[in-house]
C-alpha cells in the first residue's frame, strides 16, 4: 500500500515510526510544515517529523499551506491512502479525492469532543476523568469526519499534559497499524459523528497559563498538570514572575491569592481551598522543590501571589 505521512510535532513521530517499519506500507512521501524559528536564538529548526523521515531516508515535503502549495506533489506520488497526525493545515478537497482510501486521521481526544488544536491540553484543564485516540476519515473540516474506532484511557489525577501527550502517541501509533490493517483487509466500517455534541479547543497561547487566583484549588491545580511542560503556569511575587511545576490541593482559607504558608512549604489560597505549590522556578533560575527554593528566596506569609 503506498502511503503518505503528513504530520509535524513530537506527538505525531510515534504513529510515523510504527507506520515506517510495517513490511506492507510503502511510505512514498512524508510531508510537514515548513521549518520554523525555534529557541532564543530563533534558529530556523525542522519538525521532529522531518528530522525522523530524513534520518529513514524517506522523502519529505514541506509547505506553509498545502493546498495552495503541493496538490501536485500528492497526485504525483500517487497514494493508496493518505495518513494524517497532528499535522495542523486542512486539507482541501482536491487532495482529499486524491487516494484511493482516502484520508485518515490519529486525533487526541474521543471525538466529538475536543476538536482542534490542543485536544489534551484542554481534557486536564476542563477535569476530565478520561481520553483517548480516535482514528476518523479526514473531510474538509476541523476533525468532523467519520470514525473508525476510538481507544480509551483514564486520565491520572496528577498527570500532567506531558505524561498524557506521550501515553497518547503511543496508543494513537498502536491504533493507526490497526486501522491500516482494517481498511487493507475491506473491514473498516466508519461511523458518522455526533456533530450536535461537538466541543472545540483553541491554540494554546502563553497568556492562558497566567494563575487566576479566583479559581478554585482543583481548577488551579487543573491548570498547572495542563501547562506541564508547556506554556508552564506561572504567577507574579512582589513583580517578578514565578514558574510552577506542580500544585496539590491544601484545605487552607484565606483571600485569593494570599500566601498562607512560607515555612518549609508555600500554601496559596484560592477562590475557593488552596494550593500547596511543589516545585517552582523564578525568572533566570533553576526548577526547584518548594524547600529548596525557600532557602534561597523569600517568600513572606500573608503577601499575595498576583496577577502582573
Amino acid at each position: 500500500m503506498r502511503l503518505i505521512f503528513m504530520g509535524t510535532p513530537d506527538f505525531a513521530v510515534k504513529p510515523f515510526i510504527a507506520i515506517a517499519e510495517r513490511t506492507d506500507c510503502e511510505i512514498v512521501g512524508v510531508i510537514t510544515n515548513k521549518d520554523k524559528p525555534f529557541g532564543r536564538k530563533k534558529t530556523i529548526t525542522p519538525c521532529p517529523v522531518k528530522t525522523e523521515a530524513l534520518s529513514r531516508g524517506f522523502k519529505v515535503f514541506s509547505y506553509d499551506k498545502i493546498r495552495d502549495e503541493g496538490v501536485e506533489d500528492v497526485k504525483s506520488l500517487a497514494p493508496d491512502i493518505i495518513v494524517t497526525c497532528a499535522f495542523g493545515q486542512i486539507l482541501s478537497q482536491e487532495i482529499i479525492d486524491v487516494p484511493k482510501y482516502g484520508v485518515i486521521n490519529v486525533h487526541a481526544s474521543l471525538l466529538p469532543k475536543y476538536r482542534g488544536a490542543s485536544p489534551i491540553h484542554y481534557a486536564i484543564l476542563n477535569g476530565e476523568k478520561k481520553t483517548g485516540v480516535t482514528i476518523m476519515r479526514t473531510d474538509a473540516g476541523i476533525d468532523s469526519g467519520d470514525v473508525l474506532f476510538e481507544r480509551e484511557t483514564e486520565i491520572g489525577e496528577n498527570e500532567t499534559m506531558g505524561e498524557l501527550f506521550e501515553r497518547l502517541s503511543e496508543m494513537g501509533a498502536a491504533a493507526v497499524v490497526d486501522a491500516i490493517s482494517l481498511i487493507k483487509e475491506g473491514k473498516a466500517v466508519f461511523s458518522p459523528q455526533n456533530h450536535e455534541n461537538a466541543t472545540f479547543t483553541k491554540m494554546i497561547k502563553k497568556e492562558f497559563a497566567l494563575i487566576n487566583w479566583l479559581k478554585t484549588a482543583k481548577e488551579v491545580k487543573n491548570q498547572v498538570r495542563a501547562f506541564n511542560p508547556a506554556p508552564l503556569s506561572y504567577t507574579f511575587y512582589k513583580g517578578e514572575q514565578i514558574k510552577i511545576f506542580s500544585v496539590i490541593v491544601g484545605c487552607g482559607k484565606g483571600k485569593a491569592g494570599e500566601i498562607l504558608r512560607s515555612d518549609g512549604v508555600i500554601e496559596v489560597a484560592c477562590g475557593e481551598g488552596s494550593v500547596i505549590i511543589e516545585r517552582l522556578q523564578k525568572a533566570g533560575g533553576k526548577p526547584l522543590l518548594t524547600s529548596d527554593f525557600l532557602r534561597g528566596n523569600k517568600i513572606e506569609k500573608g503577601e499575595f501571589f498576583a496577577n502582573a
